[in-house]
């Protein structure tokens, strides 16, 4: 089994940053928008380089959204920037309104998602984000693991038309995805195997790659799946996967219910029924405390990928 190493930790928002920084050099018609959290976005580059593109709209998360909507009649690419708990549930109606419902060209670039915002607690924290915006007509979802695919993510969604919901976080997690293209709607197969397939996103895809070690010392042989993109999800890849494992784990930081896992149950209940078992919070608010005691209590790690394999295997 092809085996992942990292040398250094980084948080997906730099990824994003950084991103936004090279599309600022490169693409003129690239403004950002943020809600009084520039640091926090990682969106002072951006600032700094192009303030004739940069809007500071303040704590009004609402109006972020309606000004970006107008940006794009005038052949502008608005990359709004907020914590994600603003950049959807706050705003939700302005999306569907003002931006979903009239196709606009807007990238909603969300920061601080899931539970591993940490101490900030469950009013800042969001878990069902995934399934308010795959829910829009026409948008986009996409949630990458790690800072290059973030990085790359960011700058691809700049030459993709239509509204797109990119999703990040904060702490510092392994870097394993350099050199790696970024095509949206395209998973990215990680790990060969044939006894189980795992598809994972965002901060579980380290995760799942750690959690097929572990298997593979149990004899178990597991194809990892990295599904960057929850819509359009790539069920081709999916469905050819389990075409070999004949059962399936979904991973992913965020509800049970309205997730990846969701997507992925229903695209097997149309081609191929088989046993799925799901890693997620099983529909609970989250609380506060660190990003590892969190992925450790609602079992959101390694382990819990292990205990959900071969709980899967065994209805095979």
């Amino acid at each position: 089994m092809k085996k992942y190493t990292f040398t250094e930790k980084k948080d997906t928002r730099s990824g994003f940053g950084d991103g936004l920084t090279e599309l600022g050099k490169t693409n003129p018609d690239v403004v950002a928008l943020c809600a009084d959290l520039t640091g926090s976005l990682k969106m002072n580059a951006f600032a700094d380089n192009h303030p004739e593109r940069f809007f500071q709209v303040g704590i009004a998360e609402a109006n972020m959204m309606g000004v970006a909507a107008g940006l794009t009649i005038g052949g502008k690419i608005p990359f709004t920037g907020t914590f994600a708990n603003f950049s959807t549930g706050r705003v939700y109606d302005q999306i569907r309104q003002s931006i979903a419902y009239s196709d606009k060209n807007v990238k909603i670039c969300a920061s601080h998602a899931g539970l591993t915002l940490g101490e900030d607690g469950a009013t800042h924290q969001i878990l069902e984000d995934i399934g308010l915006m795959k829910m829009l007509p026409g948008m986009t979802v996409i949630n990458p693991c790690d800072y290059s695919q973030t990085k790359a993510a960011t700058m691809a969604i700049a030459e993709h038309e239509g509204p797109v919901y990119l999703r990040f976080g904060r702490p510092k997690v392994p870097v394993f995805m350099e050199g790696q293209p970024f095509e949206v709607g395209k998973a990215i197969q990680l790990t060969e195997g044939k006894d189980v397939t795992i598809v994972a996103t965002g901060h579980l895809v380290w995760e799942a790659l750690q959690a097929a070690e572990k298997l593979e010392e149990k004899g178990i042989s597991a194809e990892v799946i990295n599904i960057h993109t929850i819509k359009p999800l790539d069920e081709e890849a999916i469905l050819a996967s389990v075409g070999k494992t004949g059962c399936i784990v979904t991973a992913e930081e965020h509800n049970v219910y309205g997730g990846l896992g969701e997507s992925v149950a229903r695209c097997l209940a149309k081609n191929n029924p088989i046993p799925q078992e799901f890693v997620a919070v099983n529909d609970s608010f989250g609380e506060s405390a660190t990003p590892a005691e969190l992925m450790e209590k609602y079992e959101l790690n390694d382990v819990a990928v292990v205990k959900a394999v071969e709980k899967v295997i065994s209805r095979k």
